[in-house]
């Protein structure tokens, strides 16, 4: 299974605040706790367990166990989750929206990362459990963004009226997607089992995050992943404490502000902004922000409203129905749970390190932050081409243009590339400034004039030889872009467009276990991968 690498900078598909934390730039170092190397485990682990209580333990076991009552859980499932009880087992955490049928592929390298880290986790500290955790988004409400997967080109989209968490949606018109991706995904022992998860999980399950669930156990549960929804009445009451000190004081809203403009400082974009109340009330369909407005709580847009000492009785008696915003919610997560890291692509990241201050103010360890493993998985024939076609791996992460002039430079049997000739004029017209502040000073204007109109004269010759070289060679550029266009499909990530049923049907049960031995989560790379 060859395999090459590509620094995540050089992709240029990642911004330079990722990559800068990546880099461990000193600038970023008050923004996190600790960086994910394996020899910094251990003090993480030493400061969690300090931090976890046995009570939250408990009801953390059997929240999961009642989550996964009409669920067949594996072997090494159930066993992860019983293992959450013991002092000496600990998390490590992915999050992902409830996308249709895992949305994007990079929903695989987020949880095959994950599980990846315990073992090697376990290689390292065999003295202590890790189990592997993927929170379920359950309680967002942005159906837009989760209501579809692409399949080789065409959108397969699931229309419905639907408000609120898109974890309580019903999964009423689903059946119609299930009639149009039988269609698209054929006949075949691949296309069969395919249809089967999407029928079993979409259409036998009366909401969105059990249908979710199956899935995700259905692709992960052999490898002991444990699935979690947090929209839970107990696992919320463990978080009364915090929500109450953020309804209260607006701690997230100072904090996370004061982070804001020390990041805008160092001239770096942030992800998100904090409100005065980082909280939502659900409720039937409902899932709208709560303000407050001269001591006088309500929820946005309703007619409901609480005194100051109301709101806590009902915090204290409904939590189910108070919900985490983005900023919220990460804290949610490291209240809950016994978790050593989170691992998430570059936007999380982000997100994640404006909020070390609010962890901090309420006194809640922060979590290691880990970037997702990405790849690009090539087939045999794909790869063959390239070889064939003498394109570089690192080639095919240009933008469209670049990527067609390098190759029309590469493939043409003249040379189209003028540099040499702009160092020789740019030489001469040197000679001709030295000459002209010798003799006359009022001559460097006419000498400059001359120097940026011949250069300009130059690189107009070069772009018409270069546009008339990508007519003779308009087969062999077609044949180059439609393979780029392939594999970087609408010229975006792979990972961040494909759904994993295209490769599904053409490597069946092997591509996750594949995929699983190439992915390093601690490694720091761009993966390429040729599967065969």
């Amino acid at each position: 299974m060859p395999t090459d690498c590509i620094p995540f900078r050089e992709t240029h598909y990642f911004s330079d605040f990722i990559c800068d934390y990546l880099d461990q730039k000193p600038e970023l170092k008050d923004f996190y706790h600790r960086f994910p190397k394996l020899e910094n485990f251990e003090a993480q682990i030493v400061e969690k367990q300090l931090a976890v209580e046995a009570q939250s333990r408990a009801v953390l076991v059997e929240s999961l166990k009642k989550q996964y009552k009409n669920l067949q859980a594996s072997e090494l499932t159930a066993e992860n989750i019983e293992s959450l009880n013991a002092e000496n087992t600990f998390t490590i955490t992915t999050g992902h929206q409830l996308n249709l049928f895992t949305g994007p592929l990079y929903f695989l390298y987020k949880i095959i990362s994950t599980i990846n880290l315990t073992k090697q986790l376990k290689e390292t500290y065999p003295q202590y459990n890790f189990v592997p955790v993927y929170w379920m988004a359950s309680e967002d409400h942005d159906f837009e963004e989760i209501n579809y997967f692409n399949f080789r080109g065409k959108k397969i989209q699931w229309n419905s009226k639907q408000t609120g968490a898109v974890g309580h949606f019903d999964t009423e018109g689903l059946d119609a997607v299930f009639d149009v991706i039988s269609l698209e995904f054929g006949a075949g022992k691949n296309a069969e089992q395919l249809k089967s998860w999407f029928r079993e999980g979409y259409l036998n399950h009366s909401n969105l995050a059990d249908a979710t669930r199956y899935l995700a156990n259905q692709l992960f549960g052999e490898h002991g992943l444990v699935i979690l929804d947090a929209d839970d009445r107990e696992l919320k009451r463990l978080f009364i404490p915090q929500m109450q000190k953020e309804m209260l004081e607006q701690t997230a809203f100072k904090t996370v502000s004061e982070t804001n403009k020390k990041l805008e400082d160092l001239e770096l974009k942030i992800q998100v902004n904090p409100r005065e109340i980082n909280l939502f009330y659900i409720k039937d369909g409902l899932r709208e922000r709560i303000i407050e407005s001269e001591g006088v709580y309500s929820v946005l847009d309703t007619n409901i409203t609480w005194s100051k000492s109301e709101l806590l009785e009902h915090l204290d008696e409904a939590p189910e129905r108070f919900s985490p915003n983005v900023i919220m919610r990460p804290l949610y997560q490291e209240v809950i749970l016994p978790n050593l890291c989170y691992i998430g692509g570059g936007g999380e990241m982000i997100y994640w390190l404006q909020l070390k201050s609010n962890f901090e103010a309420q006194n809640v360890t922060f979590p290691m932050l880990l970037l997702r493993n990405s790849a690009l998985v090539k087939s045999e024939k794909q790869a063959s081409k390239l070889n064939n076609l003498n394109i570089q791996n690192k080639d095919l992460f240009l933008d469209r243009h670049s990527f067609i002039n390098k190759r029309v430079r590469k493939i043409s049997n003249i040379d189209i590339d003028f540099s040499e000739q702009r160092q020789q004029l740019e030489s001469q017209f040197k000679h001709l400034f030295d000459l002209a502040e010798q003799t006359d000073k009022s001559f460097l204007g006419a000498v400059k004039s001359q120097e940026v109109k011949q250069i300009k004269g130059l690189n107009h010759l070069e772009k018409r030889l270069l546009k008339a070289q990508k007519r003779k060679l308009a087969d062999q550029i077609e044949r180059c872009t439609e393979l780029q266009e392939d594999l970087f499909p609408g010229q975006s990530l792979q990972e961040r467009n494909t759904n994993f049923s295209e490769l599904y049907l053409e490597y069946g049960n092997e591509l996750i276990p594949e995929i699983m031995k190439a992915l390093e989560p601690l490694k720091g790379e761009f993966l390429i991968l040729n599967l065969k």
